[in-house]
């Protein structure tokens, strides 16, 4: 089962940052309080926030008609063997072709997955690559910890759409807008972290990241004259660091 612990100034709001993350209702999750939050004496002293983990439910519906679970879901789509992944589609040389026969795989996933997915198709001039938006009720297992599923979804999409491509194409695969609300958490995150890098004089590691995220966080403070960041270990525990300059 994917869990994800979560603070926040009440059990609610921790509960609510979780709920947001997975992009589930709260009847989709189990809660368990870990800490109950506790104010401060006089507003300055033995303040604590709340602590919840926070795990999606197992589906207990009979397979036959029922979605899958979130184990299950990993296992579709970050288990999938690449060779097995790149044969469940035809694909053709044209980046039109290939963006149909990302579709048609996304589409095949899903129907292994027993869920019901709309998925909108946009093209993004900026970046030069397609997206497709998907959309349902209770996405959240298509994301997994910080996109992680989502991202394996994503990685096996373009080696099918890429497959036999004319024009290497690139694929973006999203969940209910999680990749713009993600962008900016990690924006903010960058933000606050590098003030507390001013404030303490003492550096901050992130939790690991994959290659998009602390290229992000490289970008939101590349104009810091005050903070200077770089990268260390090795994929896919390679974390971002943030440090005075």
């Amino acid at each position: 089962m994917i869990s994800i612990e979560k603070t926040g100034k009440t059990v609610d709001d921790a509960v609510a940052a979780a709920l947001e993350e997975f992009n589930a209702t709260k009847d989709q999750v189990d809660v368990e309080v870990l800490e109950e939050s506790k104010n401060s004496l006089f507003g300055i002293f033995g303040g604590r926030l709340a602590k919840v983990r926070v795990t999606m439910k197992q589906v207990t519906e009979e397979k036959t008609s029922a979605p899958i679970g979130a184990d299950e879901a990993v296992k579709i789509i970050s288990g999938t063997e690449e060779e097995s992944a790149l044969d469940m589609v035809k694909v053709a040389g044209s980046s039109e072709e290939a963006d149909m026969a990302a579709k048609e795989f996304l589409k095949n996933i899903f129907a292994a997955m027993k869920i019901d997915v709309v998925m909108e198709k946009f093209f993004n001039k900026e970046e030069g690559s397609t997206v497709f938006k998907l959309h349902g009720p209770g996405m959240g297992v298509l994301i997994g910890k910080h996109g992680q599923t989502l991202d394996s979804l994503q990685y096996l999409t373009n080696l099918v759409a890429n497959k036999h491509s004319e024009d290497r194409v690139r694929i973006i695969v999203d969940v209910e807008d999680y990749r713009e609300r993600r962008k900016e958490t990690l924006v903010k995150l960058a933000q606050r972290l590098a003030e507390k890098v001013k404030r303490t004089g003492e550096k901050v590691v992130l939790e690991p990241m994959n290659p998009y995220e602390r290229k992000l966080i490289h970008m939101t403070l590349q104009n810091d004259p005050k903070v200077t960041t770089y990268s260390e270990g090795e994929e896919p525990y390679r974390k971002a660091v943030i440090d005075l300059k």
